[in-house]
């Protein structure tokens, strides 16, 4: 089991990620959510997290700067971004920086397990 923190400045598809994540079946114990990679960084504090879902396009600090510092603080739990980018270069530029895997939007809970459920 694990805690997953889900990063993206929709509070609708954070409900939708989790409610998901939740019908996958995946061995989620509690589920966080931030608005944007400055609370992300802010809500994994004193938190053991053993997965992160995050947008990539973000208010304030976007998904790619949130992975950077991520990284940059030494955490090396799986990343995972979701997003409805299509350009091979941004998810290039993810994975470049310590993103693990991305998730296009839509999605259904069997993509996520499918994806998710060697990570969690």
């Amino acid at each position: 089991m694990g805690n997953v923190l889900i990063v993206d400045d929709s509070s609708t598809m954070r409900k939708i990620i989790s409610r998901s994540l939740r019908q996958a079946g995946l061995p989620v114990d509690d589920i966080y959510e931030a608005g944007d990679g400055i609370e992300g960084l802010s809500t994994m504090e004193g938190k053991s997290i053993s997965l992160i879902l995050s947008d990539i396009n973000m208010p304030n600090m976007d998904g790619l700067e949130f992975i950077k510092c991520v990284r940059a603080k030494g955490v090396t739990v799986p990343i995972v971004m979701i997003t409805t980018e299509g350009g091979e270069d941004i998810l290039k530029e993810a994975m470049n920086n310590g993103a693990n895997d991305s998730i296009k939007k839509p999605f259904t809970p069997d993509q996520l397990n499918e994806k998710l459920g060697s990570l969690l």
